[in-house]
Formats: structure tokens, sequence, C-alpha cells
């Protein structure tokens, strides 16, 4: 009986460990075999949480704040909720700011190239799964579940429609290298399925294509896009179940300028009171990350997740503090328009990973971080530069031994 067991063990060893490269192939043929066989899946849950019980986040593209504040339909989208006049992206361009949304870091990435961190850098989705909360990425014109090559281009009007850096669960072998979690990482036609069968998770992250984005078009594209994909949502209970909705974008178009962008928060997790009001408090991306874990009691990443603001709806019934930026270096001179080095840095500068912060709860918050990274990075000697703290580095003013060369 070994003799046959063992083999089977080590081969389904083999193809997990495979998985993170065995669907990256972009010809036709490939693409129609692969997706003949696709996994899928849409798992649910119901874990309730402290202000909101589904979070839905929609990234858009490279746009000024004024710019996207000024499109008519997104100024619809923000009376209808809240709108965040000081939330950040992280540098440019596009793939780092994505990476971070999920990873807590974008380890010095400055380029859009196909990129896979290594399986002992975690993401939410590790979190998520710990205190079992379902999860999904839709991804709009992706050719089926579990894609991982660099971008598909549409079979009908040739364009550029999907691509791999607009999709940040699967630059992580941690999550690509899993055939289970590939199968949650979906067509955004899927949405649609699992809005109609009830099978929405309770984290999602959309991603429009280059189109719908305004990646390739403009801030009006985009705004109509989010506006007719969301506003039967916002009416329908099956999606409208004690839910929060953050539409952003990845970073400004202007890299002369602050990397501010928009934020709207909306939903019906929104209280009335608060509906067609601003909130000034300073977020960035990795307050995507925070929020989650303050509402769901989730483990920490141990990088900058763990210091970033909760967005203040939620912080009221988390208890979390909401803080303002008091580093030695002001927030207005602040600009997070490029990187400081790293591992995924082309340009050279330190290319070690940075460890994370395995220390216990801080002063701030009782979250700590989740076993399973301490576990694989307890005893590394790796730097580590992540505290607790709201203030966070970028290329101008990088981690103490991350400076850029280039």
């Amino acid at each position: 009986m070994r003799s046959i067991i063992l083999p089977a063990l080590l081969f389904a060893v083999h193809v997990a460990a495979q998985a993170e490269n065995t669907y990256t192939a972009t010809a036709t043929s490939d693409v129609e075999q692969a997706r003949a066989t696709a996994k899928t899946l849409s798992p649910t849950s119901n874990v309730k949480g402290k202000a909101f019980d589904r979070l839905a986040i929609i990234w858009l593209e490279n746009t000024d704040y004024d710019m996207a504040i000024g499109d008519p339909n997104l100024a619809w989208l923000a009376k209808h909720g809240i709108t965040l006049t000081n939330y950040n992206a992280l540098t440019h361009p596009s793939q780092p700011n994505y990476i971070a949304a999920v990873g807590g870091d974008y380890f010095g990435m400055q380029n859009d190239d196909f990129t896979q961190v290594p399986h002992n850098v975690s993401t939410i989705i590790d979190l998520l799964e710990d205190k079992g909360v379902s999860w999904g990425h839709y991804q709009e014109d992706m050719p089926y579940s579990g894609f991982e090559g660099q971008a598909y281009v549409n079979q009908k009007n040739g364009k550029n429609d999907y691509v791999r850096k607009h999709n940040p669960a699967v630059s992580f072998n941690s999550n690509a290298g899993l055939i289970d979690r590939l199968a949650c990482i979906k067509n955004l036609t899927v949405f649609h399925q699992d809005l109609e069968a009830e099978t929405l998770p309770q984290w999602m992250f959309i991603t429009p294509n280059m189109t719908s984005d305004g990646h390739d078009t403009d801030v009006t594209v985009a705004g109509t896009w989010t506006r007719t994909f969301l506003e039967p949502l916002l009416s329908d209970p099956r999606f409208m179940n004690n839910t929060l909705v953050l539409v952003t974008f990845d970073e400004n178009e202007t890299y002369g300028v602050q990397n501010r962008i928009l934020g709207i928060l909306l939903g019906d997790a929104v209280p009335p009171a608060l509906v067609g009001t601003s909130d000034g408090s300073y977020y960035n991306h990795y307050s995507e990350i925070a929020t989650a874990e303050a509402n769901w009691g989730l483990h920490t990443l141990g990088r900058f997740d763990v210091g970033a603001n909760v967005f203040k709806l939620v912080a009221d019934k988390s208890g979390d503090a909401v803080r303002s930026w008091s580093g030695s270096v002001g927030l207005d001179h602040m600009y997070f328009n490029y990187s400081y080095a790293g591992p995924l840095n082309e340009k050279g500068g330190n290319k070690r990973y940075a460890g994370p912060n395995l220390a216990g709860a801080s002063a701030l918050h009782d979250r700590t971080v989740l076993p399973a990274i301490r576990e694989a990075w307890e005893g590394n000697p790796a730097p580590v530069y992540y505290t607790s703290g709201l203030e966070i580095p970028d290329g101008q003013h990088p981690p103490s031994g991350y400076a850029p060369s280039g």
C-alpha cells in the first residue's frame, strides 16, 4: 500500500508546487484548452463583522483627485456615500500599488513586469482564510479562472483588456501555487453568476479591464462603467447585506504632485447620517487591509498594514484610533511618487525581502501577526523596517538600508 500512496502524494505536492507556472500560456489554443478544464470555486461564509459583513473593493486607474471627483458619475456615487478626501496611493506605476494592497508592502517594485512573489510572503488572503472569511477576485475579461498569463487580448475587438498587473492575488505564489485559490480568481462574469446564486464571498477585489478602468481611455469611461456596475447593486438585497464598497484608484496621473487619489465608501453598511459626507483622515492602500483586520478581528501580516489607519466608520465600532500624520517629515513633503529599493526593484539597491515584524500586540491595537507567518519567518535574519506607526516611507524617504540606487 505504501508504495502506491507515496508516489501519489509526491505527485500531488509536485503539481501544487508547479501551479503558479501552469496557466501562463496566452496562445488561443492554450487558453481554450485550459478554459475547458479550469476549476472555479465560489466559497461562502457568514463571519459577522463589527461594522460590515461584506467588503467589495473596486479599483480604477491613473486619475488625479480633482479629475476623479469632477466626473459626474463618480460624483453621483460620492453623494451616496463618504468621500475620502485624503486617500493616498503609495508609488508609481500601477503594479506596486496592487501588490501592496494585498501584501502590506510593494517590496521596492517600480515596474509593471511579470512578477512572482515567493511563497513565504503572505497576503490578506491568508488572514481571511485563517478566520473562515470567504474571498474572491473578479477580473473583467480574464479568459478563465486561475489564468496566470501577463495579458489577454480580447478576441472580439483585439484590445489588451485583461492584465496580470491589475490582479494582485495572482502575483503572490502563496496564492498562485494553490489550485483552490486560483479557482477563486475569476472572470467578472462569474460575479453575476455568484450574485444570482447568492454565493458571493464576504471579501472581494474587483478589477475592470483596461478600457473600463480608464487606463486606455479616460475618467469619463471609468466613471460610467463604475456607476453602471454599482447603481443596480446598491438596491439589490443579494449584494447589499451589510455591505461596504470602496471605489478608488491605483495611483494619480500627474507624477509631479502628491499621489492623492479619490476614495469613496458606500453601501448599506454606511450609517445614514454619514451619507453625503467627507472624511479627511489620512488613508492609503494599506488601510484596505487594516480595515478588514479590524472589522473581522483578523491577524496581521506584520507589515505596513499594522500601523495603517482603519476607515473611520469602521474604527468607530472596532475601537481603533484614527491618527494624524506626525512624522519628522510632514505629510505635505511626502509625495509617494517613486519606490524605495527592494527585491522587486529593477534599478538596484538592497534586494533582500524585509522580514515581517513579529512583535506581539502593540499599544495601538491587540491584533497580532498570523501564527503561520511567525512560523515561516521566526529566526530569519532579514532586516525589519515595519512598525506600528502610521508614517510610511517612499523613494525620497526610504526605509533604513533601502535607498534606491537608480
